[in-house]
């Protein structure tokens, strides 16, 4: 592990305490949490569940790997949200994002 991605979790977590009234504890849990799933959905389908913002858990089966990815065309001018992640549903087969404080748990 290098500075850089300890510098990203450890503003991940204070972001979690700021917004979500999470203790630092439960910040780091999650922003740990939420580093696995990405480097983990980098490599292959990952199955993980989210709290959904109507209060359901939701389980979902994504993956950021680019080879199941369908191509993306055109350009993206939008803004970008740190506070989101954003997967490729493989159900769906559609884009779907989740907020990052809201994963409870990965299934590796």
């Amino acid at each position: 592990m290098n500075k850089e991605f300890l510098r990203g979790l450890m503003l991940q977590a204070w972001q979690m305490v700021k917004r979500n009234g999470y203790t630092m504890g439960e910040a780091m849990s999650c922003a740990w949490r939420n580093a696995k799933l990405k480097v983990a959905m980098a490599l292959r389908i990952v199955k993980f569940y989210f709290q959904k913002v109507d209060g359901s858990m939701r389980e979902a089966y994504g993956t950021l790997k680019s080879e199941l990815v369908p191509a993306i065309a055109g350009e993206d001018n939008r803004r970008k949200n740190d506070t989101v992640q954003v997967y490729f549903d493989t159900e769906k087969q559609e884009w779907r994002c989740f907020k990052r404080a809201n994963l409870i748990k990965v299934v590796l």
